[in-house]
């Protein structure tokens, strides 16, 4: 009999900005069958938002188009395919710049581009919210009326089905918008494996491979606590690899030769990175249980996982919708001994008396000593006489963009006005910036998943 081989899923991608060398080494590095590229959070679509309102062409990650045009060829010649949510809020758009790509790298007649539409929600709210659906804030409990004229962008979490489909209709490129970031490691494999919707243990694996798989190397030995010191070759790091069998048992690895480490311990961490109550990790298609993950150290950079359980999914999806809230800034001054930190105390204190005095309103005023409070908060008591150096941090946010500009105007004023010492003021003044806030709503999932839609096109 036949045994499957396992299927090699590469992470190439944490997030919209991370190593760009990155996917090349996976590709580069050995053999990989698919590679994942999470280009995606929330604060992410409302820029590209903003962008496509200025230019109706932008609203994807630009940076992907090139990367693919580099690795293109090497791609088809070894049969690794990539999925990606890298369309954002305009995956039309980064599909016909990715087919431009691929001729431009020579494999036209070679490779088929998979587009996912559907997610976007912002040309349909009104009717939605006409409907009877309320989008309701999911911590608050708000409608979403309460504040919908500020909405910017709206994107519902979907699932693996639409990227299923494209690959069953021969993609070797799938460009999604907002999917789950653990669909794009489990979408392949319920494609390669046949998982149906009711193998709730095996898709829950799945899951749980996504999890790992989704922030690139913080499980590889990135941002990790554990004897970070000793991590070896970080300018190299490897991102990771999972090995998934038909029965959702899977090993977590790396490329041999390449920097960092997989370990128990560096997996663990990034198991619980943006964890809730453990036993209910929700995905559009299955409800995955973390407490029942079981981890084996292998020992040479591989990690076993086993155990996994699952549930069925809800009937409803999540949403992400990001409104304009106000306007905000930040300038920073930087003051040296003696007396550092009494310096920038004073230089913030005088700085408030004349905003005071100004008139202005502000919805908030922060005050930070980076090197003394900032990370952790206020801390008790005085900072000690002897810093050698603080950095003064104020930050403001209003709903007046005037009030906002007003202040960015009186930072400079305090080299020369304010306390001695002082430098850091190079950069020139502050500028007032946009708030995007963060309104997390669910929606029942046949709202969303009537509109979803999915074509292939050739290269």
């Amino acid at each position: 009999m036949n045994v499957p081989r396992p299927v090699r899923i590469a992470s190439g991608q944490g997030f919209w900005g991370d190593d760009p060398e990155a996917p090349v080494r996976q590709v580069e590095g050995g053999p990989i069958d698919y590679l994942m590229l999470d280009y995606l959070a929330e604060v992410t679509m409302s820029i590209m938002q903003k962008q496509r309102s200025r230019d109706p062409a932008a609203g994807y990650a630009r940076d992907f188009v090139p990367l693919m045009e580099r690795i293109f060829p090497t791609c088809v010649e070894g049969g690794v395919r990539v999925v990606t949510n890298a369309g954002g809020v305009n995956p039309v758009g980064c599909a016909e710049a990715l087919v431009e790509a691929g001729r431009r790298a020579g494999v036209a007649g070679r490779a088929k581009v998979g587009l996912v539409t559907g997610d976007d929600l912002m040309g349909r709210l009104d009717e939605l919210l006409a409907a009877g659906h309320e989008l309701a804030n999911m911590e608050t409990g708000e409608p979403l009326s309460t504040i919908r004229e500020a909405v910017q962008s709206a994107n519902a979490y979907i699932g693996a089905a639409p990227i299923v489909k494209a690959l069953g209709l021969g993609a070797d490129v799938v460009v999604t918008g907002r999917s789950t970031d653990t669909a794009l490691t489990y979408g392949p494999l319920i494609h390669e494996f046949g998982w149906r919707a009711e193998d709730h243990d095996l898709i829950a694996a799945g899951v749980v491979a996504g999890h790992i798989n989704e922030c690139g190397a913080q499980c590889t030995g990135g941002n990790c606590l554990i004897d970070w010191w000793e991590i070896p070759e970080l300018a190299t790091v490897g991102f990771p690899i999972v090995e998934v069998n038909p029965d959702g048992t899977f090993i977590v690895t790396k490329h041999p030769g390449s920097g960092g480490r997989v370990t128990r311990a560096s997996v663990t961490e990034q198991i619980v990175y943006e964890m809730g109550d453990p036993k209910t990790y929700i995905t559009p298609d299955v409800i995955a249980d973390f407490a029942s993950i079981h981890l084996e150290d292998l020992g040479d950079d591989r990690v076993r996982v086993h155990g996994v359980k699952g549930s069925a999914r809800t009937d409803f999806l999540k949403v992400s919708i990001a409104y304009a809230a106000g306007w905000k800034a930040t300038g920073t001054l930087t003051y040296s001994w003696p007396d550092a930190a009494a310096k920038a105390q004073t230089a913030a204190h005088i700085l408030k008396t004349r905003l005071d005095r100004l008139g202005h309103r502000f919805d908030e005023i922060r005050v930070e000593l980076v090197g003394w409070d900032s990370t952790h908060g206020p801390l008790v008591g005085e900072p000690p006489a002897d810093l050698p150096e603080v950095q003064l941090r104020v930050g403001v946010r209003s709903g007046d963009r005037a009030a906002v500009e007003r202040f960015t105007r009186e930072i400079a004023p305090l080299v020369l006005t304010g306390p001695p010492s002082v430098t850091g003021f190079a950069g020139g003044r502050p500028r007032a910036q946009e708030i995007m806030a963060y309104w997390p709503a669910l929606l029942r999932r046949e709202a969303v998943e009537a509109h979803l839609q999915v074509e292939v096109r050739e290269v």
